[in-house]
Formats: structure tokens, C-alpha cells, sequence
């Protein structure tokens, strides 16, 4: 998961930091650091994190990967294009 899947991802359930602090039982702060990059996380956090997003909906998709769900894409380049969320 990529600190702009996480932004993504709160976005689609309209929640906020706090909120998902609190269902990954994280400080709101480790999630600011890692969407805003300043950290990369540890592997049990972002665990915890994904699994928190996961367990409301979000789907999360490597490139190259479709969903039949709502969702964003982001071009990474003139002919290619990453798919974030969907459910």
C-alpha cells in the first residue's frame, strides 16, 4: 500500500486520520507521517493499517489489476495507468 492508496482509500470511506488511527490502533500521527511520506512504516503497521481499510471495503490494486467496482486510476505515464481502490 502507497501513502496515496491510504489517502485514496480514507477519502472513498470519508473518514479521517483519527478514524483510522483508531480502527488500526495506530497514533494519528503515524498515519500523517506515512501518507504524507515521512516515513515508509513499519511492516506490522501498515498490516494493521490495510487490514483496517480492507475490513470497510477497499480493495487495493497493483498495476495492471482491474476492478469490476468504483475506484480511481492514475496515470504513471503516457500509455500506463495504476488503478487504486475499487470494491
Amino acid at each position: 500500500m502507497s501513502p496515496a492508496q491510504c489517502r485514496m482509500a480514507r477519502a472513498a470511506l470519508e473518514i479521517g486520520v483519527r478514524d483510522l488511527a483508531m480502527m488500526a490502533g495506530v497514533s494519528a500521527m503515524t498515519i500523517t507521517r506515512f501518507e504524507n511520506g515521512h516515513t515508509k512504516g513499519y511492516p506490522d503497521t501498515l498490516s494493521a493499517i490495510r487490514f483496517a481499510l480492507e475490513g470497510k471495503g477497499i480493495q487495493f490494486l497493483e498495476g495492471g489489476t482491474v476492478s469490476t467496482g468504483v475506484g480511481v486510476t492514475l496515470k504513471t505515464g503516457p500509455d500506463d495507468t495504476t488503478q487504486f481502490g475499487g470494491g
